[in-house]
């Protein structure tokens, strides 16, 4: 972090979820100078906040979207509508039009029915078929709602040729937090495979677009062990996997990738607040001590079942004394607790009503999983301390 965030975070009283730009748009720098190969466009869905998408902006990026709300951000955040595709395979007839007359021209598909709608409503437009992945490696596979098969992708770029749309390349996603780099290798095996197929076919793929996958690294395992990302790795395959497609489709052949995670997780952090630190007897007679926060599974931390977040507790040194919790939100809810079956979080013994509890490397998610009113429970603000933009 930044010396001034960190100045921020000791001196703010209020819960709330704050954005270190400055680091953030450092790292957009480092990503597209380490990969200056590939067109980067922020998936919106990672985090939606009007001035964090100027910032994204600003350092270079597009913005891949996946609703016409989206679309507006897109657009609001000043970026030109030939750096944003619609990478959403499930939408309405009425969504592709409005997204044809607002300038959209590059669709992700991946089923005869969407493409049919394409082809009414966003006549002559660029088509890229995803194709669906294993999902290994990956915290969330996204393996079976996305995606069709390899043959199916020829046949329905074919397709989109005849019905006079650009048949502009493939789609893939490797999973949300993928951590294990071979397996970028197999997907651009699998890709020149397809790349061979296509071209057999008579279709010249423009782009391949690497989908997101990138992974934070800030996070633990639900047992507490550090995740590790092993980016150098990563990056060489990504690297060696373009020079491979290239090697058939020339310089002409483009790259995009759809970041999300990594742009943003390490660069944001939560603060609630202790509500209660309770020792309660469980049903098999253990004693157990949960600790009940003012931010949960509702209001920031919807992802907390499948990892751990790096807690920091102000005030309480690590070699105060430590008891293992069961955390929990505040909402009424028995799925409102964050490490539910899970291993319990090692916190401090004497913590009090009204102690701030720091989540770090929360930026990805946090707000857009927030519900609205749920319980009365509001989402938390966002704020970006240093910035001009903080009050907006």
């Amino acid at each position: 972090m930044s010396s001034k965030f960190s100045e921020w975070m000791s001196n703010i009283r209020d819960d709330c979820i704050g954005y270190d730009l400055e680091r953030m748009a450092i790292h957009c720098a480092e990503l597209q100078d380490v990969l200056p190969e590939v067109d980067f466009r922020f998936a919106i869905k990672a985090c939606p906040q009007p001035v964090l998408l100027n910032h994204i902006a600003r350092s270079g990026m597009g913005f891949d979207i996946a609703s016409v709300q989206e679309l507006d951000l897109a657009l609001r955040a000043g970026v030109s509508v030939e750096r944003i595709h619609f990478g959403n395979t499930i939408k309405s007839a009425k969504s592709i039009q409005y997204a044809y007359r607002r300038g959209i021209r590059d669709f992700v598909t991946d089923s005869v029915e969407d493409l049919l709608n394409i082809a009414q409503f966003a006549r002559g437009s660029r088509v890229f078929c995803r194709i669906y992945g294993t999902g290994e490696g990956a915290l969330w596979g996204l393996k079976d709602k996305f995606g069709c098969s390899p043959e199916d992708a020829v046949s329905l770029l074919i397709k989109a040729k005849a019905l006079n749309l650009v048949p502009a390349g493939i789609s893939v996603h490797v999973g949300s937090q993928q951590l294990l780099p071979e397996v970028w290798k197999s997907t651009f095996d699998q890709l020149a495979l397809l790349q061979h197929q296509l071209l057999m076919s008579g279709i010249q793929p423009l782009y391949f677009n690497l989908g997101g996958g990138l992974p934070a690294s800030g996070y633990k395992y639900p047992n507490g062990e550090k995740m590790q990302t092993n980016w150098p790795l990563t990056v060489q395959f990504i690297q060696q996997g373009i020079e491979q497609l290239r090697h058939v489709g020339g310089k002409s052949l483009h790259f995009m990738m759809e970041p999300g995670r990594s742009i943003v997780a390490d660069f944001g952090v939560l603060r609630c607040h202790v509500v209660r630190f309770s020792e309660r007897v469980s049903a098999n007679g253990d004693k157990v001590f949960w600790l009940y926060l003012s931010a949960g599974r509702f209001n920031g931390l919807y992802e907390a079942d499948a990892l751990q977040y790096e807690l920091h507790f102000p005030g309480h040194s690590a070699a105060s004394e430590h008891v293992p919790a069961i955390l929990a939100g505040p909402t009424c809810d028995s799925d409102d607790v964050i490490n539910k079956g899970q291993h319990k979080i090692a916190v401090p013994k004497h913590l009090r009503e009204g102690d701030p509890v720091w989540f770090l490397s929360c930026g990805a998610y946090s707000s857009s999983y927030a519900t609205a009113f749920f319980n009365g429970f509001t989402p938390l603000p966002v704020k970006y301390p240093g910035s001009e933009e903080h009050r907006l």
